[in-house]
């Protein structure tokens, strides 16, 4: 990955943005963009629309959420502590002894997430999870208005960890999922531009509360009303101790992207994903999704009349923890192969099944 494209990375994971305050995630996409899209428009729900217009052709939307899990503040104590929500799928199991980020409309306010020390737990109590309501942040103030002149019921909350470069070309960081879906449909359009015309008109759409149930997708989705769809998600990566490939499939970082086959998926878009791949000479990575999809394409695939949709997944291990970990190869190789196939995409390209 180049420097640049990894800076632009960084920048975006690292930006807070739990589901319903994605604007600041959404800026630093604008800013991408702006000079390279055609129109640039931010809906009322906060996903970002991007059009970079083609030849008349079908309407190709690339969707990645930018929403990341996240707390919110819900309560302060008359001592001063912080009691707080899950935003998204938070294990309670992760949380406690962590170092968190409180973010204000005066900036951010560092804390912990304190535990009592191990000392002072009955030792059959010691393997009981703290439920999440009895958690809570301890940022340095001695009552609740010390408190209360920092901070307001509902600011969001993040883990306070960003990238990390690991061995292999890994990286390491809080919300990978799925800000670097949004950043790979954001490369694809800059992408797509440098090299010319296309028959489709491209839109690329960063997607908001995803973790909170699909709603950015649902809306964007009905605006744009693509003909054809394809959601850039993370997907289980099923290459480290303790995960049963049998129930999830084999799924390995540093592979290649993976594209999924089920119901979700349309079976000719899913075969000129393959093709391509082949052609370009991409590795891919292929699962079955028996059931609906857990994410985007779901709805996606559902809006008005129907959208030919498929589901690109970067193999992702420890999803939903502070240290999700994938490899940038994989996303490079996704980049790669939706701008190939946005390419292939003609006027005449039919996706009705057969």
């Amino acid at each position: 990955m180049k420097k640049q494209d990894f800076n632009f990375l960084k920048e975006l994971v690292e930006t807070p943005s739990p589901s319903g305050y994605e604007q600041p995630a959404q800026r630093v996409i604008k800013r991408q963009l702006e000079g390279v899209a055609n129109d640039l428009k931010t809906d009322v729900m906060g996903n970002l629309i991007a059009r970079l217009d083609g030849q008349g052709g079908a309407k190709i939307m690339l969707a990645g959420h930018c929403d990341e899990i996240g707390f919110m503040v819900q309560y302060v104590d008359d001592l001063g502590f912080i009691y707080f929500g899950a935003i998204g799928g938070i294990d309670p199991h992760l949380s406690p002894g962590q170092r968190v980020r409180i973010h204000t409309a005066q900036g951010d306010v560092p804390g912990v997430i304190g535990k009592k020390a191990i000392h002072l737990i009955e030792p059959k109590d010691r393997e009981n999870v703290i439920k999440l309501k009895q958690q809570f942040i301890d940022i340095g103030c001695s009552n609740r208005s010390e408190v209360e002149k920092l901070i307001q019921i509902g600011d969001p909350v993040t883990f306070a960890v960003g990238v990390q470069t690991l061995q292999n070309n890994r990286a390491t960081s809080r919300a990978f999922d799925d800000k670097m879906g949004a950043f790979i449909v954001t490369e694809v359009m800059k992408k797509v531009k440098i090299s010319g015309k296309i028959d489709s008109d491209l839109y690329t759409v960063s997607t908001v509360q995803e973790e909170i149930g699909l709603r950015g997708a649902v809306t964007s989705s009905y605006d744009v009303n693509p003909d054809v769809g394809i959601v850039v998600e993370v997907t289980h990566a099923t290459d480290y101790p303790d995960v049963e490939q049998s129930a999830i499939g084999r799924v390995e970082i540093g592979k290649g992207p993976v594209l999924a086959r089920g119901a979700n998926i349309n079976p000719k878009l899913f075969k000129l994903l393959v093709d391509t791949a082949a052609a370009e000479k991409i590795p891919v990575q292929i699962i079955g999704l028996p059931r609906a999809a857990g994410n985007d394409t779901n709805v996606m695939q559902l809006s008005r009349g129907g959208v030919a949709t498929a589901l690109l997944g970067i193999p992702l291990r420890y999803m939903h923890t502070p240290v999700e970990t994938l490899s940038l190869s994989d996303l490079d190789q996704a980049i790669k192969l939706l701008v190939a196939v946005v390419k292939r995409i003609k006027a005449d390209t039919s996706f009705i099944p057969e």
